[in-house]
Formats: C-alpha cells, structure tokens, sequence
C-alpha cells in the first residue's frame, strides 16, 4: 500500500477551496483530510490533522496566510502559498514555503 500525501485546504473563498479540493480528489496519492475559510480555524485544523501539507490562502480573516505558519506550534507541515498575488512570494519563502501558487491553480502545476 502506497502512503498518500495528507492535504488541508485555507482559504477564505468557497469557491476557491471548491476548486483545489476537486483537483486534489483527482489524485490517487493525495487524500484531503480538512478545510477551512479562515487563518485561526486553519491553525487548529493543522495542529489536529497534523497534514503533510498546508495549501494557505494568504489573505484571509483574522490571520493570514504567513500568520498561520508562524503560530503553528512545534514542527509545521510542508506549505504552499495558494493566492492571486504574486507580490507575497519572497515573504512566504523566508517562512520555508515549498512553493507558491498563482491562482488559477493548473491541475498539472498543482501535481508538481
């Protein structure tokens, strides 16, 4: 048996969290394990699910996306910025993000 990649989905927008999570259903190996539509819920989704990788939305209520990673307790997940600005990158690299993701999100970019 193959271990699949465990996924959270944050962001603010319904539709947005619509879209990824039917791409991520498109993979064998990758299995969606919460959701969320704000920063503080996206923290204690990740603190209880302990994913593998964080999908963040970086503008979001209550806590952003960078805020998320920096009040995760003990070790984060690996996280992808998932956003429509791509003014952010250089930030969410100095957090240790694996990637950064412009919106729309490619299926194939997404693999990656």
């Amino acid at each position: 048996m193959v271990a699949r990649l465990r996924v959270v989905i944050a962001d603010d927008e319904r539709p947005a969290r619509s879209f990824l999570a039917a791409l991520l259903h498109s993979f064998d190996d990758v299995i969606l394990v919460g959701q969320s539509e704000s920063g503080k819920e996206a923290v204690a989704l990740i603190e209880r699910e302990k994913p593998d990788l964080a999908l963040l939305d970086l503008q979001m209520p209550e806590l952003d996306g960078l805020g998320v990673v920096r009040a995760l307790k003990g070790a984060p997940p690996l996280v992808a910025f998932v956003t429509a600005y791509d003014e952010y990158a250089i930030r969410a690299f100095e957090v240790h993000a694996i990637d950064y993701l412009l919106k729309p999100v490619e299926k194939a970019r997404l693999r990656e």
